[in-house]
């Protein structure tokens, strides 16, 4: 069980130094509390999750650059998410041809963070989709 993720949800990498907000940027969506529904294929980096400010991952080539250049001393970068497949797990429920967006879900950024919703975006009870 969760809660539907809606546009303004709170993200959170575990290599970002940073929240992040949640973005759907179709507005037919259906609505929990007037604000869009997020499916599994939000997953687009800027469109739907912006930067978590700095990166941590020593993955990431900038950070290991800078990291190399400092002789070692981990030297966060900006962060620039790269992620290629959908958050997972989804819901029974479908939006938009694919699986709703819940809570629970998380999203792997190519980098090694795994990025999870700290806060779905809406106060509405819980849903009973898996």
């Amino acid at each position: 069980m969760g809660q539907y993720v809606c546009a303004g949800a709170m993200l959170q990498c575990s290599f970002g130094m940073a929240p992040a907000t949640f973005s759907v940027v179709d507005p037919t969506r259906p609505k929990v509390e007037n604000k869009p529904i997020g499916n599994i294929m939000d997953n687009k980096p800027g469109a739907n999750i912006p930067p978590f400010g700095m990166c941590q991952s020593l993955a990431n080539p900038s950070v290991a650059s800078a990291t190399s250049a400092a002789m070692g001393v981990l030297t966060p970068m900006p962060c620039m998410p790269v992620i290629t497949a959908p958050w997972a797990p989804g819901s029974q429920v479908k939006v938009c041809n694919f699986p709703a967006l819940l809570n629970n879900a998380k999203c792997m950024c190519n980098w090694g963070g795994v990025i999870s919703v700290n806060y779905a975006g809406n106060s509405a009870m819980q849903t009973t989709g898996k």
